[in-house]
């Protein structure tokens, strides 16, 4: 894969994790939502198999709304403007999983068969891009610092797993 693919890969998330970010913080979660799904789509534009990528993206969106659900469900985490019922994780970070996914294959494809770096970025990454969010008014950590520890341990179980089934589901092969 080109380099330039992978840095437009890389930059493309960053602009919708900000888009969603600080979309919910104001106030603005189907916004963001729909920002995510533009940037997405053009990436997938240009991928060789965009089933395949569409596949994992929607694979990956559905495991981790589950465990965003379940860390809103046990109080670790409160989120800002769901677009929804506050009872449901928010559309937004719905969108933050679909952006997230987008990388596996390109700007993240180098943790492929390395489980071990894998979850060690999960374990501190997760987390990180939470406290991050904190910070810019989307979220709220609730029970601090044991929600460190409860995103550090699904982050690091999360991540090999969706790296595992990048390779599975990988739009770029063969490029």
């Amino acid at each position: 894969m080109s380099t330039s693919r992978v840095v437009l890969n890389f930059l493309l998330f960053q602009l919708g994790w900000f888009a969603c970010v600080l979309g919910a913080a104001n106030q603005l979660p189907w916004l963001a939502f729909v920002v995510v799904l533009c940037l997405v789509g053009i990436q997938l534009a240009f991928v060789p198999n965009p089933i395949k990528e569409l596949q994992l993206i929607l694979i990956v969106c559905v495991i981790g709304a589950i465990f965003d659900q379940l860390v809103l469900n046990h109080g670790v985490v409160r989120y800002q403007a769901n677009g929804w019922s506050p009872a449901l994780v928010p559309i937004w970070i719905i969108g933050l999983w679909i952006a997230f996914a987008s990388t596996l294959n390109a700007s993240l494809r180098w943790l492929h068969d390395r489980r071990l770096i894998a979850t060690i970025f999960g374990v501190i990454g997760g987390p990180l891009a939470y406290m991050a969010a904190e910070k810019l008014g989307a979220v709220t950590m609730t029970i601090t610092p044991s929600s460190h520890i409860v995103l550090a341990i699904g982050w690091g179980v999360l991540t090999p797993l969706m790296v595992h089934l990048s390779k599975k589901f990988d739009g770029y092969a063969h490029v």
